[in-house]
């Protein structure tokens, strides 16, 4: 064996780490289509990081259609302006939900007894939410010194 590069066919081009890695890539979207299986895709990924020439690469690819399928449009979330982070818009949302609902339970109980009911809301309210108002703002705090550090 010999340190000479072996003579190439007329034309061919040399492979280059994007070239192999889009290949990849669409060994993956093959797999991820049924195209291939877990098996084949392992042999061409590991035959794709091996290759040297383009033409090495496009026979990887031979039997898998020319152009993928077009890929589902993922949608953005636009992200609130509050600044909270996401488990205390969550624990915000609970809480808000947790009144209303006690506030509509008493305002039917209320309406139906035909007198204002003492307003018992305020006892799932209150305590919850001055609690959940001291987090915030300890959190809210917290997140401002590390910004400005």
């Amino acid at each position: 064996m010999t340190d000479e590069p072996r003579p190439r066919p007329a034309g061919e081009v040399r492979a280059s780490d994007s070239d192999r890695q889009a290949v990849v890539d669409r060994l993956r979207l093959a797999l991820d289509e049924g195209r291939l299986t877990l098996h084949e895709w392992d042999e061409r990924v590991a035959l794709a990081y091996r290759a040297t020439t383009s033409t090495e690469l496009a026979h990887l690819m031979a039997d898998l259609p020319a152009d993928p399928p077009p890929a589902p449009v993922k949608t953005r979330l636009v992200k609130p302006r509050s600044g909270l982070p996401t488990a205390l818009r969550v624990l915000w949302t609970i809480w808000l939900a947790a009144v209303l609902i006690n506030v509509v339970v008493w305002l039917l109980v209320s309406v139906s007894t035909t007198q204002l009911v003492y307003f018992w809301p305020i006892w799932v309210a209150g305590p919850a939410g001055a609690a959940l108002a001291g987090v915030t703002v300890g959190i809210t705090a917290l997140r401002g010194n590390r910004r400005r550090t």
